[in-house]
């Protein structure tokens, strides 16, 4: 019986191998506008963005702020399209890891400021207060049903949670490729085997 189950495992398994692709895809059309605005904005700001990453401590941080902001714009439409996706990444990659630890590691985890998280550390703590105040400020002085019809109103805690999503995103794509049929990689790669092939 298990060696029965473990076939018909195999089987499944199998009939799935030709929609492998979409994974990939799914992975990076999700990345793409992150990146992509990402980029943009520091393309686009370049004076308050290298104002910002000398705040950090970042050395030619004009330099810096440009190269970021085209590693992470020009990487969006490489993922876009699926294009020279393992190499891409790697910068990418650099790029989220720096984000995390030197941009958001004092913030700790969360991104969103939620006091019952098990992962809120005293920053979050500490902004369940003003939260609080904001919200029966908004009671007191507005309509807080209209107000609040989107959403409650929270703090931007700005932890390392995105930045690291980003980051094992981009690893799968890294060992996995930019996916079966879906990328101009696995069209390219089959077009340029055939003509080695073929020489």
């Amino acid at each position: 019986m298990p060696a029965k189950i473990l076939l018909i495992w195999h089987q499944v398994l199998a009939n799935l191998k030709p929609f492998d692709g979409i994974p990939p895809l799914l992975a990076r059309l999700y990345l793409t506008p992150v990146m992509m605005e990402a980029g943009y904005r520091k393309l686009t700001n370049l004076d308050s963005n290298a104002g910002w990453f000398e705040s950090l401590g970042v050395p030619v941080p004009f330099l810096f702020a440009v190269l970021v902001g085209l590693v992470e714009y020009v990487g969006a439409w490489l993922l876009l399209v699926g294009f020279m996706i393992r190499l891409v990444c790697i910068p990418l990659m650099v790029t989220m890891l720096v984000a995390a630890f030197l941009v958001h590691g004092s913030n700790g985890w969360l991104t969103l400021s939620d006091g019952n998280s098990w992962l809120a550390n005293e920053r979050v703590i500490a902004a369940q207060e003003p939260k609080r105040e904001i919200r029966r400020l908004m009671r007191e002085h507005g309509d807080y049903k209209e107000l609040t019809k989107y959403g409650l109103p929270t703090i931007l805690n700005n932890g390392i949670e995105m930045a690291i999503t980003y980051f094992l995103f981009l690893l799968l794509l890294f060992f996995m490729g930019g996916g079966r049929y879906t990328s101009l990689d696995y069209w390219f790669g089959n077009w340029l085997e055939r003509r080695v092939k073929s020489s």
